[in-house]
């Protein structure tokens, strides 16, 4: 590891496959990182379990986010990007972290309420403790800083709780996560109702666009994209449609609202909804092309996983050895 460098730790579910806003919102701003921080990218599989997940398309999920995340752009050579579930430190580290948590603490999560809502099939205890396995994906690598959305700052907030805990009992243990306040992704709201985000769980097919798909449905999607009243192309509070699909334009062109309103100064919406089709697709189509060929080398995608599944362990387990010592584990004979 670069002792030089801060060391930057974020991770996506492995369900499905991502979507425009995950990339626009997280992952295209990835890429840039690993010149200024040691990065840890997980593909957080265990959290996934929470929900219900057929096997054969879990396991293939996951690789093909792993996939997906060396084809956006992520190096495996100067990024560590690796299974959580290939080590075993995450868990072992949450068991012990439950026993610093606090049960008033895990109520309060909003997102727990949330999925409670969605799920009351299946409230398990592992969606209950969920911020507590995400505060050991963190604590574990020493994270410095974590990119959070506002969906997961809570996460951030009691991960930094449970850290000072620990520390005030234990003495100088875990670095104490900050929150990473980089380049602003777009924001992506969903293409049929842009008041909420776009999800890989929408039911609506044309609500959703994904890094995978071709041109020509990436283009239809758009095209039957919700707009608003009038025709101009502005930005404006009361316009989420429009205001929506030039946040997409211009994370995938670099163009600031101002450039894209005099783009499209006295066209219709029509016009705009292509040229954010096509601008959508051009940028996806390398990234599809790379998945591909990844998808097809198994034997490096294989190697990939091996090594840095290795890296990751070893840096792991240089905390949780200390966090064993610290609370009195038996030491383990090797």
């Amino acid at each position: 590891m670069d002792k030089e460098k801060k060391i930057l730790y974020s991770g996506m579910q492995a369900t499905n496959t991502l979507t425009l806003g995950n990339y626009l919102g997280a992952l295209k701003n990835w890429v840039s990182l690993y010149n200024e921080y040691e990065c840890f990218y997980g593909v957080m599989d265990l959290h996934s379990l929470t929900v219900r997940q057929v096997p054969a398309e879990f396991r293939k999920n996951a690789r093909s986010l792993y996939a997906l995340y060396i084809a956006a752009g992520l190096d495996p050579e100067k990024s560590c990007i690796y299974f959580q579930s290939h080590v075993s430190a995450h868990a072992e580290l949450a068991w012990i972290l439950n026993c610093f948590t606090y049960m008033g603490e895990l109520s309060r999560m909003t997102q727990f309420k949330d999925k409670s809502a969605k799920h009351e099939d299946n409230v398990n205890a592992g969606l209950f403790t969920y911020p507590v396995l995400m505060a050991a994906d963190i604590l574990l690598y020493q994270a410095d800083v974590v990119p959070v959305g506002v969906d997961q700052k809570q996460h951030l907030e009691i991960t930094r709780d449970i850290a000072e805990r620990f520390n005030n009992i234990y003495g100088d243990v875990f670095t104490i996560p900050e929150p990473y306040i980089g380049k602003k992704g777009a924001k992506v709201m969903s293409l049929a109702d842009p008041e909420k985000k776009m999800s890989k769980s929408d039911e609506n097919q044309n609500a959703t666009v994904f890094l995978l798909d071709d041109k020509d449905t990436v283009i239809r999607k758009f095209k039957r994209a919700v707009t608003d009243s009038g025709a101009e192309v502005k930005y404006a509070e009361d316009k989420p449609g429009i205001s929506n699909l030039m946040e997409i334009y211009g994370g995938v062109t670099g163009k600031s609202f101002e450039e894209i309103e005099r783009e499209f100064e006295g066209k219709g919406y029509g016009d705009f909804k292509l040229a954010v089709g096509e601008a959508v697709s051009d940028e996806l189509a390398p990234i599809r092309k790379r998945y591909d060929e990844l998808m097809a080398d198994s034997a490096y995608i294989d190697k990939c996983i091996k090594e840095n599944d290795d890296k990751a362990r070893y840096v792991s387990n240089k905390t949780l050895r200390k966090v064993r010592k610290k609370v009195g584990l038996t030491e383990l004979i090797l």
